[in-house]
């Protein structure tokens, strides 16, 4: 199976024109077109935002027979739907279900013969899908009469989703990997055990071949006290996508616009930055600014990688994003993810206090 890229994401959302237009001021996505009642879908209505290589399908249901109905109602607002850019999402589908995937969309195709689309739908994790999605022109319409589109450039500061972090309980880790290898070909490329204080978690990851898919998993450590992982698992109800990375090729001015339009980040404590130039040597800015603007650092076999998450802006503090910044690395800032887990820990204390 060739799973190539991340085609698009689907997000529930109760209400998808306040969801879009967070999108759109904060982040700069720019709409590129919308469906519902209009064309002919009168089970929901979604807008379609593009920024570069990055498709979101932002989706309010109209009526209870819509998957996304009983999802918000478990857990809120969050990605619901990944899109695996595939050759033939047919045959990737009847390939998935021949190895134990369970079919949710059996193949679909929309648009004329020079734009057809198909979609077709298993299940992914939790309530997430995985949707194989085969393109006849990848410049094309998103979904042809499904989506009214007014295509315009697709610019801006991200380029593309560099992976997802997703949360699962305990005990859950190691199926879900066996899973990804045996049912879509994804390749197990790096492992780790995160210790912070009493608390910890294991992680591992799984990338397509093309390394264009990447899933950082994530289960907490039932040995240690429960932490921010099992926070997530709690307040979604399950395991689910626990941030989006997008990847920009200026971190600085992507941080210091994303903050004038009003996204929050995560601050990072003054003590992480006198340590840096020791622990990594130059990293291509300088300290200051990373320390001014709290984006985080790392290094690895390849080279340099920069990043920051925002703080959660969802009611039950689950979803959120990052920017990140690869000068060379291929990894997932090894170091940073104590710093990460510990401003979570600090944000999720001062919502409670």
């Amino acid at each position: 199976m060739d799973i190539r890229s991340i085609d698009h994401l689907e997000i529930f959302t109760e209400d998808a024109e306040e969801t879009a237009a967070r999108l759109c001021t904060g982040f700069g996505f720019t709409v590129h077109g919308r469906g519902g009642p209009d064309t002919g879908r009168t089970d929901c209505v979604s807008i379609l935002l593009r920024q570069h290589d990055i498709a979101l399908l932002v989706t309010t249901p109209l009526a209870a027979g819509h998957r996304a109905h009983d999802y918000l109602a478990r857990h809120g607002e969050g990605v619901a739907a990944v899109g695996f850019a595939v050759d033939d999402a047919a045959a990737a589908f009847t390939e998935a279900v021949g190895r134990g995937a369970v079919p949710l969309g059996p193949p679909q195709t929309v648009g004329r013969e020079g734009e057809a689309v198909t979609f077709a739908s298993v299940d992914g994790f939790g309530d997430v899908e995985h949707r194989f999605t085969s393109r006849r022109n990848p410049a094309g319409p998103f979904a042809p009469g499904r989506i009214a589109e007014r295509p315009q450039p697709a610019a801006g500061l991200l380029r593309e989703v560099d992976h997802l972090a997703v949360c699962l309980p305990a005990g859950e880790l190691d199926a879900a990997i066996r899973r990804y290898q045996d049912v879509f070909d994804l390749e197990q490329t790096f492992e780790e055990q995160i210790i912070v204080g009493k608390q910890a978690m294991r992680s591992k990851v799984v990338q397509s071949r093309s390394r264009g898919v990447t899933f950082t998993i994530i289960e907490p450590d039932l040995d240690r006290d429960p932490g921010q992982i099992d926070a997530f698992i709690e307040a979604h109800d399950g395991a689910g996508v626990q941030h989006v990375a997008f990847r920009t090729e200026d971190i600085v001015t992507g941080v210091r616009t994303c903050a004038a339009r009003g996204v929050p980040f995560l601050s990072t404590p003054g003590e992480y930055y006198q340590a840096l130039p020791e622990r990594l040597g130059p990293v291509g800015v300088p300290v200051e600014q990373l320390r001014e603007l709290s984006i985080l650092a790392d290094r690895d076999y390849a080279g340099v990688m920069l990043q920051i998450f925002t703080a959660s802006t969802h009611p039950r503090h689950t979803l959120f994003y990052e920017l990140i910044e690869r000068r060379g690395a291929r990894t997932f800032g090894t170091n940073n993810i104590k710093a990460l887990y510990e401003a979570v820990e600090r944000e999720q204390a001062a919502a409670q206090a």
